[in-house]
């Protein structure tokens, strides 16, 4: 199998200019993943609960909890269906702009915040914010990335996700001591900072080439294409692509026309939504976020000492873990990846559950912690960034846009209702479920369905262009059965001549750029 991603061979131009720009979209996770951290840790400090707690009481209830926490991603389930109209209206790079104005605002009211009505609002909008770009940046990611690393790219976001946590437990670490209101208000007016550098960089890249050519402009698709390859824009391998592109998006044109949502449920479709759906609701289901939402209570509550340090330390184990899952993606390809991470979870969280109602000491507690970390070990290198990876694939150009919003607000729709749910299922005393560590089972049960629905719904993509993927799923019927694809048909097949392109394969809209007369 070898170690190194090697690049394929006659593949033209340079990719390590589409690299770096898929890279740094990626910083948009950031967003996401420094909001939950931060606010993990903000729950456990002592003076923003005095703060915002009501009626006399110096701590929170689960219902006030239940509000603070989830609300965010009430926000994103809306912002992700709205993806798709600021992607297609505004575009891919200036829909992502927009979406960090969006989040700044929600900043700046949370920042605001003395009680929990204000904080609450602020939330709301700072989630429709990271809805938007969580659909946006694997949207811009595969439309723009070389196929034969684009697995590897579009898992950077769930890496930029991982740092984001990292970076928002090391500031919770350094302000949680401290009794006034920039125990709080620091880490989240740091989120300025990370929206900021997203909206700078996102005025300078280009917008992706599919994007143009889904709006037939197809000279500013070639000069958006030269600047990913770093070859003239009419070079025949940027001219070649693009026919490609061109031609399949013509053909699902001409036998449907615009797309609409009913057309994200049309027979040749539905498997895929439900596909991607299904996918973004288990990864919530594996229960990670649990662990980066509550973590540091969960902690404090087993008897466990240095709960924001212990935070820390998970935090940091899944920064470390995702980067072997960017190699695994295109070395193991995206079945034999999942199923790995599924099967490892399932056992690590049976084990916790146990250990958590059978015994109760220093280690056992050491036991918990270590089978915690490993449990994030096997999401972070798998279920992390390789859901986002599917999701950004499977898809056609003519509906991309709007089945992948609805697959990232499904995430959302799931990330509320376990946000919601768990401080009532973990909460202690009289006639409450005191489920604790128990807990652990109903994550295990639902990663046991996560092997199932890998073995039945993921088809294998990797290595192939996104237009050779709607192939894959015209033509095999079964994911299983799906490692044995191979491309058959290229731009210029008979198939594609028929439907009005030349003789030599090549669209008219893209002749003249090849003979020189549209160089960008």
């Amino acid at each position: 199998m070898g170690f190194i991603i090697k690049r394929p061979e006659g593949e033209s131009g340079k990719a390590l200019p589409a690299i770096l720009i898929g890279l740094f979209v990626a910083f948009g996770g950031i967003l996401f993943g420094y909001d939950t951290g931060t606010i993990n840790g903000i729950l456990a400090m002592d003076f923003f609960q005095s703060e915002f707690a009501t009626d006399g009481r110096k701590e929170l209830t689960s219902s006030q909890t239940s509000l603070i926490v989830p609300i965010l991603s009430a926000g994103t389930f809306f912002g992700a269906l709205c993806a798709s109209p600021f992607g297609d209206i505004l575009g891919r790079r200036m829909g992502l702009i927009a979406s960090c104005l969006v989040f700044s605002i929600g900043v700046a009211l949370q920042v605001a915040a003395t009680a929990i009505p204000l904080m609450a609002a602020g939330r709301v909008i700072a989630g429709l914010g990271v809805g938007l770009v969580s659909a946006l940046v694997p949207l811009y990611q595969s439309e723009s990335a070389p196929k034969w690393i684009r697995g590897s790219i579009v898992g950077c976001y769930q890496l930029a996700i991982t740092i984001g946590l990292l970076l928002a437990a090391c500031a919770n670490q350094g302000t949680h001591a401290r009794n006034n209101h920039g125990s709080y208000r620091i880490p989240l007016a740091i989120q300025f900072v990370w929206a900021a550098i997203l909206a700078g960089g996102m005025f300078i890249l280009p917008e992706t080439p599919r994007y143009y050519i889904k709006k037939d402009n197809m000279e500013a698709a070639a000069k958006s294409m030269s600047r990913l390859r770093s070859l003239p824009a009419d070079h025949p391998a940027i001219i070649e692509e693009l026919n490609e592109i061109k031609a399949i998006h013509d053909l699902e044109m001409q036998a449907t026309g615009e797309a609409t949502y009913l057309d994200c449920v049309k027979p040749d479709m539905i498997k895929r939504l439900l596909t991607g759906c299904g996918i973004q609701a288990l990864q919530q289901l594996t229960g990670i976020n649990f662990i980066f939402y509550y973590g540091t209570q969960f902690f404090k509550n087993a008897g466990i000492k240095n709960a924001f340090l212990i935070g820390l330390i998970t935090n940091l184990v899944n920064v470390i873990s995702t980067f072997p899952g960017l190699w695994m993606v295109e070395k193991m390809g995206r079945r034999n990846l999942l199923l790995f991470g599924a099967i490892g979870m399932c056992a690590c969280q049976f084990i916790v559950a146990i250990v958590g109602i059978t015994t109760v000491s220093a280690i056992a507690n050491n036991v918990l912690i270590a089978f915690v970390c490993f449990y994030i070990f096997f999401f972070a290198c798998s279920w992390g960034p390789c859901s986002w990876v599917v999701t950004g694939e499977i898809y056609p150009l003519k509906v991309r846009a709007k089945c992948l919003s609805i697959s990232t607000a499904t995430n959302w729709l799931l990330n509320w209702a376990i946000g919601f749910s768990t401080p009532y299922l973990v909460a202690e005393g009289p006639g409450k479920p005191n489920l604790g560590t128990k807990i652990f089972f109903v994550w295990g049960s639902c990663c046991f369905l996560c092997i199932a629905f890998v073995y039945l719904f993921i088809y294998e993509t990797k290595g192939l262009s996104l237009e050779n993927v709607d192939q894959l799923y015209m033509t095999v019927g079964h994911a299983w059965e799906s490692k044995k694809f191979t491309p058959s048909v290229s731009y210029n097949s008979d198939k594609m001549l028929s439907n009005g392109h030349g003789a030599d394969g090549k669209s008219s809209e893209l002749a003249h750029i090849e003979g020189g007369h549209g160089e960008v």
